[in-house]
């Protein structure tokens, strides 16, 4: 399988962040996955991606072309694809993805998941979206997806749709038992 993995280009400011895209990375490997990530060689984007190579894992990197420009480009890659821009990216990680995980990360990593999981809920692809909840990084925003539902403004099945864990061995498993709702038109 193929898993995108987004997540921060700085490492953040506790260990723990690192350490698990380490596990993740190696984990990944060892279980016969394809890494598919943004390309970049800083922060945890680099480390998940250092640990797959390691652990004798491909990595399969989209970069728009302006990054590749400005070198952070990781230069041991299985595969590298550049692209025009950041939509164009996107598109590509969906088009190479069987499934996404977010780690931490910044509004570019919501951002990203954000779509993948609203191309879900509207039926553009059935692949699952999921959140590695690293040092509970991620319980605010599913108390906040819970408001959400509870407000009228989703419904209790797309709010399903997302897995959380902290264990990559469990979202690996959340991944391959997903049966996603039927499609919301």
């Amino acid at each position: 399988m193929k898993i995108a993995v987004f997540c921060g280009s700085s490492p953040g400011k506790n260990n723990l962040y690192r350490e698990a895209a380490d596990q993740l990375g190696r984990f990944l490997a060892e279980q016969g996955h394809v890494l598919v990530y943004g390309g970049g060689r800083t922060g945890l984007m680099g480390q998940v991606a250092d640990s797959t190579l390691a652990a004798g894992g491909d990595v399969v990197g989209v970069m728009p072309i302006a990054l590749t420009e400005k070198e952070i480009q990781h230069p041991h890659l299985s595969e590298l694809h550049i692209v025009a821009d950041m939509h164009e990216r996107k598109a590509k990680m969906a088009q190479l993805a069987d499934a996404f995980i977010a780690m931490p990360g910044g509004v570019g990593t919501m951002e990203e998941i954000f779509e993948a999981w609203t191309w879900a809920q509207l039926g553009y692809h059935h692949k699952p979206c999921c959140f590695l909840n690293v040092n509970h990084y991620y319980d605010g925003l599913f108390t906040f997806i819970d408001t959400m539902i509870s407000q009228g403004f989703m419904r209790p099945e797309y709010g399903e749709m997302a897995q959380i864990s902290d264990d990559p061995a469990q979202l690996l498993a959340m991944i391959e038992s997903y049966t996603p709702p039927s499609d919301k038109w």
